[in-house]
């Protein structure tokens, strides 16, 4: 039976593929064999293993078609933006350099995206983890509840939206051209609501016999909370917080509207356009015209890979101090 499957499961793959494409391919090729192996085991090893065996093919088969575009895109990237990566590529701007000229690299951009990542991070952690010390330890009847339900519609507000209010309001209020901190204000607006919510649930993780026992000692709530809750909970809200700075570093939308683009270095954020990786990229690809468009897409991917690796590293980094940062259990 396995054989006649196989020979099935090889006809329907070759006519498939001469039709569809491989990916077509793959797809139906995974749905006969949840099919084909469904089958058998309903008549060898009967129906209540058959159903556990159907979840499990399904929840393995599920695991891996959510991996193959990740892997696909990543393995992608770094095909196409490893050739550019190289030290002169992250030590030098593209201040003098045209189009069609081969060289330059994204130190303006990168030293952009991490001031105004930066920014956004120092009012954004603050803000986000001091409102959900209020939401899980002091927040109780309408106001809470109406302040939770605003960081959930903040949650799924879309970043350009972001960039249009502070672009309204801080730009055309004030008069104002682009600048890097301009963008900071949308990032970090985009990041509250993310830090709430993590921090939130990494605070209710907090066992409550903790605070009560701090209680019974005599400890004030404010004391109990930096003593105790923070502290026990202290890895988690690493996590959040450099999980939230990673979640809008590559944010696009925003900077084209509040920051601009500049070839030359601007270290300060408060003093006109800044350079920055996705705004980097934009302009990059934006030049791909005539025989000199290889250098702008070579010079695209290399940043696109600088912006991957700097993600990568914040992960990293994330789970290293929450590592560090766990309290000791012995």
């Amino acid at each position: 039976m396995a054989a006649a499957a196989g020979i099935v499961l090889a006809l329907v793959l070759k006519f498939l593929l001469g039709w569809t494409g491989w990916l077509t391919s793959f797809f139906t090729a995974a749905l006969l064999f949840n099919v084909v192996l469904t089958g058998w085991s309903f008549s060898v090893e009967g129906k209540r293993r058959a159903k556990d065996r159907l979840a499990s093919t399904l929840i393995y088969s599920c695991f891996v078609a959510a991996m193959v575009p990740l892997v696909l895109i990543i393995g992608y990237i770094i095909v196409q933006g490893a050739p550019a990566l190289s030290m002169d590529f992250l030590t030098h701007s593209m201040n003098g350099v045209s189009a069609s000229q081969e060289g330059g690299g994204i130190y303006a951009a990168l030293l952009g995206t991490l001031e105004q990542v930066g920014l956004a991070a120092l009012v954004a952690l603050p803000v986000g983890i001091f409102t959900s010390i209020y939401l899980v330890e002091y927040g109780k009847g309408r106001f809470a509840r109406s302040v939770t339900f605003f960081v959930d519609v903040m949650t799924g507000v879309p970043s350009i939206v972001a960039g249009l209010f502070v672009y309204t309001f801080l730009l055309l209020g004030f008069g104002m051209r682009p600048f890097g901190a301009a963008g900071s204000v949308a990032l970090a607006i985009l990041m509250i609501p993310v830090v709430v919510r993590s921090s939130e649930e990494m605070l209710r993780l907090v066992p409550r016999d903790l605070r009560e026992a701090s209680y019974a000692l005599g400890v004030p709530k404010w004391r109990t909370i930096l003593k105790i809750v923070l502290p026990t909970a202290l890895s988690g809200l690493i996590t959040s917080g450099l999980l939230a700075v990673a979640r809008v570093a590559g944010e696009t939308a925003p900077l084209i509207l509040l920051v601009g683009y500049t070839s030359r270095i601007n270290e300060n954020p408060f003093d006109g356009p800044q350079a920055t990786l996705p705004m980097f990229i934009w302009d990059q690809l934006g030049k791909r015209t005539g025989s000199s468009g290889e250098f702008g897409e070579a010079r695209a991917w290399g940043a696109a890979l600088a912006l991957v690796l700097l993600v990568l590293l914040l992960n990293v980094v994330a789970r290293l101090l929450a590592r560090l940062a766990k309290p000791k259990t012995k």
